[in-house]
């Protein structure tokens, strides 16, 4: 067996190699009982986990007290800047070749991913009418193309690790700005589900969320409508698909009804055939697909109420012109075939006059009823001639009036309308 060391030969040995490096001043190395003690300092953590290590790792030797100061050196100087500089220059001069590996593979990806997109969205040009719809195909489909050779240019350069650390840092902060921008990425996936829906085209006339108008366009954040009126209405795209939509655009044949209120002492049927008449006989009326029916709707304080149901063709009129001008007809009809149309006030007629009674306060007794004398024939009000034409100048020829609007407001400087994910057909034409 080797003796034991002993410890002043351990202590002369370990404060030999540390003042051989250097790296320490004031060196005092003490042994007992194999228990090393270090004292002294030195300008770095690194020099002083060193120097414990060696202590360590040096035969017989069963602890190490570090005692060891660390006591950093202010160098004034510019050379570890220099040297940080040079040792930064050689690492580029070294990765040259990555770089012109990364300049030639990644425009090649880009261009590869752009023309996959491209064939994918002509492939796509006669399955899906929506352009918005065949651009998110096209992109889905492109995008790892490119992330292919973003792959192989960080394989070969080594930094496979740090690409997966980029993406999982870019995947917390997807979910952050999902967060804060939560209503924008509604409105636009909104738009993509609408896209593939369809529930409407560019030149519809539908309503919804309380506004009415005709579609304009749509874009990955609003819907664009013009109102009869000309203004124009941009409805997020998330409540265009949360709301109830009503079409008025997608077939051609509308219904519409008029309420007309006639005498009680008048005949129902009659007042009925008058208004159907009227009713069939119009020309922007539709016998298909069904004639025009009056039924009666309710009885009021002085009035029997009428509510005639038409079609016409709400493509090539306007329900407003069609309405003002058959209720012009019926009314003129009605006249002529002496059917009254009484105001909601009720007449009350007193045939044996109108009691009087005193009031005197000696006598409770009624005076006897005191008859009113017989109204006097007053001349009959002039009777006012009705145009009977299907539609008079105020009225206009009856036409929807969708295109001169659009017509009129085609002026308006509204950036987002521009950016239309409607598909190019419109059902008017």
């Amino acid at each position: 067996m080797e003796p034991v060391a002993r410890d002043d030969a351990i202590a002369r040995r370990i404060d030999s190699i540390l003042r051989a490096t250097g790296w320490y001043s004031d060196v005092r190395v003490s042994a007992t009982d194999g228990v090393v003690f270090l004292d002294g300092s030195t300008q770095t953590d690194e020099h002083r986990t060193w120097a414990r290590n060696l202590a360590a790792n040096t035969q017989d030797v069963a602890a190490v007290v570090n005692r060891i100061s660390v006591t950093p050196q202010t160098d004034w100087s510019f050379t570890p800047a220099l040297n940080e500089v040079r040792a930064l220059l050689y690492k580029g001069l070294a990765s040259l070749p990555l770089i012109a590996l990364a300049l030639v593979i990644l425009p090649l990806a880009f261009y590869a991913a752009s023309l996959v997109g491209r064939a994918t969205d002509w492939a796509l040009s006669r399955q899906v009418e929506s352009p918005f719809l065949r651009s998110v195909i096209a992109r889905t489909v492109s995008i790892p193309v490119f992330l292919i050779g973003l792959y192989i240019v960080l394989q070969v350069a080594g930094l496979t690790q740090l690409a997966l650390s980029l993406l999982g840092g870019a995947g917390v902060v997807g979910i952050i700005v999902g967060f804060a921008f939560r209503d924008i990425a509604e409105n636009f996936l909104a738009s993509l589900l609408l896209s593939i829906r369809q529930p409407f085209r560019r030149g519809d006339y539908i309503a919804v969320g309380g506004q009415e108008g005709t579609v304009q366009s749509m874009n990955t954040r609003s819907t664009l409508l013009l109102s009869r009126e000309g203004n124009h209405i941009q409805i997020p795209n998330a409540a265009v698909f949360k709301s109830t939509i009503v079409n008025f655009s997608a077939a051609a044949a509308r219904q519409e009804y008029l309420e007309v209120g006639i005498g009680y002492e008048a005949s129902i049927a009659a007042a009925q055939e008058v208004i159907r008449k009227v009713l069939a006989d119009h020309a922007a009326v539709l016998s298909e697909p069904e004639e025009p029916l009056v039924l009666v709707d309710s009885l009021g304080s002085a009035t029997v109420n009428l509510r005639a149901y038409f079609w016409f063709d709400g493509h090539a009129y306007s329900v407003l012109k069609i309405r003002s001008a058959l209720l012009r007809l019926v009314k003129k009809a009605l006249m002529e075939a002496g059917i009254s149309m009484p105001d909601e006030a009720r007449e009350i007629i007193f045939p044996q006059g109108v009691p009087l009674v005193s009031l005197d306060a000696r006598s409770e007794a009624a005076s006897t009823p005191t008859p009113l004398p017989p109204p006097t024939d007053a001349p009959a009000p002039p009777k006012v001639a009705e145009s009977d034409a299907e539609a008079t100048a105020s009225e206009g020829e009856l036409e929807n009036d969708t295109e001169s609007v659009e017509r009129h407001a085609a002026g308006a400087d509204i950036p987002e309308a521009s950016q239309d994910l409607l598909s190019g057909a419109d059902r008017r034409l």
